[in-house]
């Protein structure tokens, strides 16, 4: 696993994303605007959605039980109380303590242990980061002022996005491909795809079926499926690209 970032660096990212994600969902007119990055969901659905999910990986974090996720009774309430955006900011509070107590190598449990990635608070700290970035993009498109991931984010969120994501994705059930994300920032990623699943930057070489070129924010937004990948520079084939969207998790 690619893990360079900086443990204090990680939760300082957490912290940056969701509150800018608590600033757009702030400026909206109401709660029920849509977000178009998420179809099915209201502003309210989203604040909502990402403030449980960070209060689940602080409960998590402090169990430090990597056998199981948390039980019902361990969990607790997840559904808001009260002023919708203090709710989110109590999330966020409890998820930086949780995790900065535990530190990077206390161990956790983790959906993403088929992909090989470490179950450590570390490894949700680092999700946790692309998690609060790619909804506060979604944020900002339900306003109507969307704005790049910091380059920073990005260039580790294309890395964490395959080995996590894909990585726990299981066999990949299309022809083998390679495709190479090229980022405009320098850092280039090749992912090979196989029946064994995904794997990042493998030893073996070979010309890549297609090549994306442009910024790691957008490469970040396309594989999430925010932006498509038609309005990026593509290089060879297409349609492995479109494979790999209807494989990949939509999260």
């Amino acid at each position: 696993m690619t893990d360079t970032v900086p443990f204090e660096q990680l939760l300082g990212q957490i912290e940056d994303r969701s509150e800018v994600l608590r600033e757009a969902a702030a400026a909206a007119p109401d709660f029920g605007v849509r977000v178009p990055g998420c179809p099915d969901w209201t502003l309210q659905d989203l604040v909502a959605h990402i403030s449980g999910v960070q209060r689940f990986w602080a409960v998590t974090t402090r169990l430090a039980d990597p056998s199981a996720p948390p039980g019902e009774e361990q969990r607790g309430g997840f559904e808001p109380q009260g002023d919708l955006l203090e709710w989110f900011g109590e999330s966020t509070r409890l998820l930086i303590d949780a995790l900065r107590v535990a530190g990077p190598d206390s161990p956790a449990w983790a959906w993403w242990g088929a992909s090989g990635a470490p179950m450590t608070a570390g490894a949700i700290a680092r999700h946790q980061v692309q998690e609060a970035a790619v909804h506060a993009y979604d944020a900002q498109e339900s306003v109507g002022k969307p704005q790049p991931l910091p380059a920073a984010i990005a260039v580790d969120g294309v890395a964490e996005f395959i080995e996590v994501g894909l990585g726990a994705s299981g066999p990949w059930p299309n022809r083998p491909a390679r495709i190479t994300f090229a980022a405009t920032e320098g850092p280039s990623w090749i992912l090979d795809l196989s029946p064994s699943g995904a794997r990042l930057d493998p030893p073996a070489s070979g010309e890549p079926l297609a090549t994306v070129h442009s910024s790691a924010s957008e490469l970040v937004l396309a594989l999430y499926g925010r932006i498509p990948f038609d309005d990026l520079r593509v290089d060879g084939d297409r349609a492995v690209l479109a494979e790999l969207l209807e494989w990949q998790p939509s999260e």
